[in-house]
């Protein structure tokens, strides 16, 4: 008789909320009852049933900004998460495969990047970058892919000293067919393990970088949410339904990713 797989909960939990957000961020223009950018008489309005949380202080239904604020975030998030991913396991490939020169470089590189205070940066990339979502992605890109190079150097490089690497080598087989047989598949779980928790700090940093006017101009992220009610006396008024909402939002999709990130590499 089989034994039924253990359900990892942490990761089922993180799974759901990462869901519930992906599917708010599709189905977004369905559901928003009113335009997000359209303004109205109604300023600083409580939440009731026509705005279920209430206006901002130009009029604009804050309950439609939060939705399509889910798709900003998601989106830089994941955008940001994949080219990290991408460019720290390239790296961590490379460094750990050929050694050498070529290992002291990028340990060198990368220990000089983690030295960098990785969120001063990226707001010094930002400012200096034409404003747009892009940039984000780009500037995020650049500070954040470290941590994925150490961990899948360390990796790589206890796979090289398995039997069935050695004879793949021994026998002529070419490098890239080896990284992507023997070295990437057996790293998959890993490599998506660190995407998942990568797409928690991009959205982290990206809703830092909005709350301080930095972020896609024009665009209604939650951390834009956050920089209006700030700046324009939501938390002075005590609002705490034009702030908290985007707060709330950003805390649980972040927990979401991490319960994946974590728990699905802790279980390996």
């Amino acid at each position: 008789m089989k034994k039924r797989k253990k359900v990892n909960i942490p990761v089922l939990a993180g799974s759901l909320i990462i869901g519930f957000f992906v599917i708010i961020a599709i189905i977004a223009p369905a559901i928003v009852p009113y335009d997000p950018s359209a303004t109205s008489a109604l300023t600083y309005g409580k939440p009731s049933p026509e705005h279920l949380l209430g206006t901002n202080d130009v009029g604009q239904d804050i309950f439609s900004e939060l939705i399509y604020g889910t798709r900003i975030s998601m989106v830089i998030g994941i955008f940001a998460a994949v080219v990290v991913t991408c460019v720290g396991t390239l790296l961590a490939l490379l460094s750990a495969w050929y050694g050498g020169v070529v290992d002291k470089l990028i340990t060198g590189l990368t220990n000089l990047a983690m030295a960098v205070p990785g969120l001063a940066l990226t707001t010094l990339l930002v400012c200096y970058l034409s404003p747009g979502i892009l940039s984000i992605v780009v500037a995020i890109s650049i500070t954040a892919w470290t941590g994925t190079t150490r961990v899948l150097r360390s990796q790589i490089l206890a796979l090289k000293e398995e039997p069935f690497v050695k004879i793949e080598k021994a026998i002529g087989q070419r490098d890239i067919v080896i990284m992507g047989k023997h070295l990437l598949s057996n790293l998959k779980d890993i490599i998506l393990s660190r995407g998942a928790m990568a797409v928690s700090s991009a959205m982290m940093t990206e809703a830092s970088l909005s709350f301080l006017g930095l972020g896609a101009f024009g665009e209604k992220s939650w951390g834009a949410i956050l920089h209006y009610a700030f700046f324009r006396n939501g938390v002075v008024r005590g609002l705490y339904w034009w702030y908290l909402p985007p707060i709330l939002c950003t805390s649980l999709a972040v927990l979401g990713f991490m319960l994946v990130g974590y728990y699905g590499q802790q279980k390996r």
